[in-house]
């Protein structure tokens, strides 16, 4: 039985599914409508799309770095009970390497890619059915280069950096280490910003401002409120940028101090080119159940 573009239109508004999964059921069932709903429900596709829409908070953070290229990427799950499962940490470290590999465009791209014969949805699909939750890869990085990699609290945070020196300091003990450090510290202190000049002009006027409206409230007399405004400026470097910032693991110098010196230890130049630092789950917002509401609504 042939079946038209608007067959698999129709297909999807009925289930919701993707318009390449509702077209692969009716070739599968030789255009029938009823029995590519089954096909669709049988495969556990309907279900998961009915389940897509729940909140996806929980999760983790991979990082994987191998042959000059690293990745870190954020999956999500609604509980951290499948979070902390094998299966799904399993799936993150294989999505990982097929970025690595792949090098896709964006999430999207990525879910058409293959590992193995099998795309990267349909390993989302396959985990989906045996945790019955919904599933989603939310967002990754990838640098090619000197990279480090570092991962905190099971997943929670991410990091990829990378740098730009020699080969032959890359390949040393001491500069692995160097950039483990590098790679803890944005972890711990969050800096916004690489460096002063990778501050958007928006946002340094925008904390001018406020600074100024500090300092007149103060009672300061505008001739000499703007010096004393770039004077505080400097918290705000040493608080918001990366090379700013104090080294956590010695307060008496910067991480660009930190960083020179072991340049000099090492005998060439070596500098954080850019970085990357997810947090599992921020800026989504998380459900809160209300366990009696939950209740009464069942018995309802």
């Amino acid at each position: 039985m042939a079946f038209t573009a608007k067959d698999v239109q129709a297909l999807r508004e009925k289930t919701g599914c993707g318009m390449m999964d509702c077209k692969k059921a009716l070739v599968e069932t030789n255009g029938d409508m009823e029995a590519a709903v089954t096909y669709l429900r049988e495969k556990g596709l309907a279900q998961a799309q009915k389940k897509a829409g729940r909140i996806a908070a929980e999760g983790t953070v991979c990082a994987y770095a191998e042959n000059g290229v690293g990745v870190v990427v954020e999956i999500n799950a609604e509980t951290d009970f499948v979070a902390n499962g094998d299966g799904f940490k399993d799936l993150a470290l294989k999505v990982a390497k097929v970025i690595a590999k792949e090098n896709p465009a964006d999430v999207d791209a990525l879910m058409e890619c293959k590992a193995d014969g099998v795309t990267v949805a349909d390993m989302v699909q396959e985990l989906f059915l045996v945790v019955r939750e919904n599933i989603k890869i939310r967002r990754f990085a990838r640098f090619e280069g000197v990279v480090s990699t570092y991962v905190h609290g099971g997943g929670r945070i991410g990091v990829l950096v990378k740098f730009d020196t020699t080969d032959a300091v890359a390949q040393t003990p001491a500069f692995a280490e160097m950039a483990k450090d590098i790679a803890m510290q944005i972890a711990a202190a969050n800096p916004s910003y690489l460096d002063k000049d990778s501050v958007p002009a928006d946002v340094l006027e925008n904390e001018k401002e406020i600074l100024k409206k500090q300092v007149m409230e103060e009672g300061k007399p505008a001739a000499i409120a703007e010096k004393i405004v770039m004077g505080k400026l400097g918290k705000f470097y040493k608080e918001n940028c990366l090379v700013e910032q104090v080294f956590i693991k010695d307060g008496d110098m910067s991480v660009a101090k930190y960083v020179e010196s072991k340049a000099k230890e090492l005998g060439a130049p070596i500098s954080i080119v850019e970085y990357v630092r997810f947090e599992k789950g921020e800026g989504i917002q998380k459900r809160e159940d209300n366990f009696a509401d939950e209740v009464a609504n069942m018995v309802k």
